[in-house]
């Protein structure tokens, strides 16, 4: 995708295909539904299905066992142990917000007038809040390290109109397909750099390209079946992919190889956690780039004369 310097907001149709422009890119457009609370209802459950889906384990408690996960929480004097108590806190208090918002729209169906201001619209706001606020405590199901935007997307809905709800979401998605450009253009120059992975450079092409579609492409849009299924194949045969050792490699040149391949997963894994969640993670690109670097210098160490190698 190329960027301009169209202003953010812009639609047109490009190549049959609706799309809007946000930071230099073309996504995909989709229509926002109707602001109701029937809409935020099914919004906000999409959104805390999905939170769910990308942060660690064990943390999707329901909102009935609040006053239990909150006494928990409060008591715990084990740093470690506090976070992740306070991890599934923030869970539970999701799950609360959800139920309320979900009895509140049962209401109005049934004629009931729900103001705004609201008492049970008040305590939903305050239990979004108060996960948000805890949403730090909780890490990515990598291990590596937290995903904020999650925990702000169902408050960020409850709280704003459905329409700003999903330009907020253009512009993280925007983000998103620079942060996979550049992971891929760093592991493409990384890796084309000798002849032991050659070949390599146009699956990571490939894959960046891919990944990016599957970014801007939501799951209930028609094209999705075709765009999971090359996203699922490159992968595969990103990581199926073996560098080219000559039959009497040295030990050295054998161990840059297992390293290089694990570091290519590694990139793979990465790409993929920041597709699927739609929203950079710098920490973890930051030090996956720093990883690439580190074996780029191994590899152009290794491509030296043996007497101007700097362990020789």
């Amino acid at each position: 995708m190329t960027k301009d310097i169209t202003p953010n907001g812009t639609i047109a149709l490009i190549d049959g295909v609706r799309r809007i422009h946000y930071d230099g890119y073309w996504l995909k457009y989709y229509d926002p539904p109707a602001d109701s609370l029937q809409t935020k209802k099914i919004l906000i459950q999409a959104l805390t299905r999905r939170l769910f889906n990308h942060v660690e384990h064990g943390i999707n408690i329901p909102g009935k066992r609040l006053a239990e996960a909150r006494a928990s929480y409060e008591t715990e004097q084990d740093p470690a142990r506090k976070r992740v108590k306070g991890a599934m806190l923030a869970g539970t208090l999701f799950n609360r917000a959800s139920d309320i918002f979900t009895k509140l729209v049962e209401l109005q169906e049934h004629g009931v007038e729900i103001d705004t201001d609201n008492a049970l619209m008040r305590e939903c706001g305050f239990c979004l809040q108060e996960a948000l606020e805890l949403g730090r405590l909780v890490l990515h199901r990598s291990g590596e390290e937290g995903i904020d935007e999650l925990w702000g997307e169902p408050f960020r809905a409850f709280s704003i109109p459905v329409e700003a709800f999903y330009e907020s979401r253009y512009i993280k998605i925007a983000q998103t397909l620079e942060a996979i450009e550049h992971i891929t253009g760093t592991m493409v120059a990384t890796f084309a750099a000798g002849p032991l992975f050659e070949g390599v450079a146009p699956l990571i092409e490939r894959f960046g390209e891919i990944a990016q579609v599957k970014s801007e492409t939501l799951r209930t849009d028609p094209e999705i079946f075709d765009v999971w299924a090359d996203f699922v194949v490159i992968a595969e045969q990103l990581a199926a992919f073996a560098p080219q050792l000559p039959p009497a490699a040295p030990e050295h040149m054998r161990q840059l190889a297992v390293d290089g391949h694990r570091l290519i997963l590694q990139g793979r894994d990465l790409l993929t956690y920041i597709t699927r969640a739609r929203v950079p993670m710098p920490k973890s690109t930051a030090e996956y780039l720093d990883r690439c670097r580190y074996f780029a210098g191994q590899l152009h160490a290794a491509s030296l004369p043996s007497a101007a190698r700097p362990d020789s």
